[in-house]
């Protein structure tokens, strides 16, 4: 990956998980220029088809579109950071990742965003200031 487009996603995400929200400024997780739409599946090198994302969240969506929606068991689409604005997919209640469309669900379950160690990392990190 290009250094200069590497940078320009980090700065564009603010140096968060554009999925989960975690800052990289701790380096308590390694973090990654994620391909939105994988380039299996057609996806370009472009800065709008990529997403800086923690490993875990990189991990856990590979090169997925879509999952199952827990409440609907429907298939759908799944939360799209160039397309989608976070917060009307999900919210943060202390430390857990709340998916409040069929988007944010379905993505916050595949990406496992509420594990354990996740959600207390996030009220850590709330705790002290540094994440809302």
């Amino acid at each position: 990956m290009d250094a200069t487009l590497r940078d320009a996603a980090r700065n564009r995400a603010a140096g968060r998980c554009e999925y989960c929200r975690l800052p990289d400024f701790a380096q308590l997780l390694p973090f990654h220029v994620e391909h939105i739409v994988a380039k299996q599946h057609g996806g370009a090198d472009e800065l709008d088809n990529l997403a800086w994302s923690c490993d875990r969240c990189n991990a856990y969506k590979g090169p997925n579109l879509s999952s199952i929606d827990p409440v609907s068991g429907q298939v759908v689409a799944l939360y799209h950071p160039r397309d989608d604005p976070w917060h009307e997919h999900f919210a943060i209640e202390a430390g857990e990742i709340v998916g409040l469309s069929p988007a944010g669900r379905a993505t916050a379950r595949l990406l496992q965003m509420n594990t354990r160690h996740r959600v207390q990392l996030r009220r850590e990190l709330a705790d002290l200031g540094l994440i809302d």
